[in-house]
């Protein structure tokens, strides 16, 4: 008989899922705090999306934004015959481009290094050290740029034994600005690799040591291939907003004498929209802005999955 009733029984599928209604009874408590996120994200997020059609209209805040007219792509058209059009967007790039690709392995390196030290009290000085200034406001960063670059009793005038006034100089803009930004925020964006190292199986390790590898053998055998999918992820991530410089430190370090190349598109924004109250034409180039940093998003992740065999997207 038990022979006969193990027979009747269904097979079991394997990749079998359940339904997703029997999911969400079995773990209705993780999809209710999963509906708050949820909630708040299309709240402020999606529905805003609405508003984005004064781009495409003569938006006027006592007409309202379906008593505007309705003018189409003119707006966007008159960015693109600006005489600063080319150069803010050059700008935007180049600068987005380069902090990409300085700011990008510094994060990764520091943690492997930081995860080779084996005194977890020096280790975790090391790291408070390298998180703090990501604490720091971007006002208090910029005027500490300002002190440090000062042409008289600056820093960086006193060991070069020099009085030029770095912020004046167009040409040293973008170092200034990369070479912050490492210094603020490496420390801060190693704490996901570390944590990705921590759950690296620790007999691969031994073995390699067994093996006779060295330690930068360990580390490039080991440590590397574990970081690899976590690095992609954030390089697709960063990619999605390389349109985006940051507006705050730019506009706080930017003067008439630097703008050959601080002048932005974030800032060209806030200057039509807040400054002149152009709400229509200001977003229109936001708009440009975030669709140029979607298609990058796609076009980046689709050659991460190519070459990692992995999409994110």
């Amino acid at each position: 008989m038990k022979t006969k009733a193990l027979a009747k029984e269904p097979p079991v599928r394997v990749g079998h899922r359940k339904p997703l209604k029997q999911l969400v009874a079995e773990h209705w408590q993780m999809y209710l705090l999963l509906l708050i996120p949820v909630v708040l994200t299309f709240v402020y997020k999606y529905i805003p999306m609405y508003g984005i059609q004064i781009a495409f209209r003569d938006y006027k805040a006592s007409d309202g934004m379906f008593g505007s007219e309705w003018v189409g792509l003119e707006w966007f058209e008159r960015f693109f015959t600006a005489p600063t059009c080319g150069r803010m967007i050059q700008n935007t790039i180049l600068l987005s481009l380069y902090s990409l690709l300085w700011s990008f392995p510094v994060p990764i390196i520091l943690s492997l290094c930081i995860n080779q030290l084996r005194f977890n009290r020096y280790k975790r000085v090391v790291q408070t050290v390298l998180y703090a200034p990501h604490f720091i406001s971007i006002m208090v960063i910029c005027g500490m740029i300002r002190i440090f670059l000062s042409p008289s009793g600056g820093l960086i005038n006193l060991l070069l034994g020099t009085s030029v006034d770095f912020l004046s100089e167009a040409s040293a803009f973008r170092t200034i600005y990369i070479a912050s930004g490492i210094w603020q925020d490496a420390g801060w964006g190693c704490i996901i690799y570390l944590a990705t190292l921590s759950n690296v199986d620790t007999s691969l390790y031994e073995a390699a040591k067994v093996d006779g590898a060295s330690v930068f053998q360990r580390i490039m055998n080991v440590d590397v291939p574990a970081l690899l999918p976590m690095a992609i992820l954030q390089l697709i991530m960063s990619a999605g907003s390389l349109m985006n410089v940051g507006f705050e430190k730019v506009w706080l370090l930017q003067t008439d004498l630097n703008k050959a190349t601080s002048d932005v598109i974030a800032v060209y924004v806030y200057q039509q929209g807040i400054e002149n109250a152009k709400y229509s034409y200001s977003t229109a180039v936001g708009l440009f802005n975030t669709a140029v940093n979607l298609i990058l998003l796609f076009v980046v992740n689709k050659i991460a999955s190519k070459t990692s065999d992995v999409d994110f997207v």
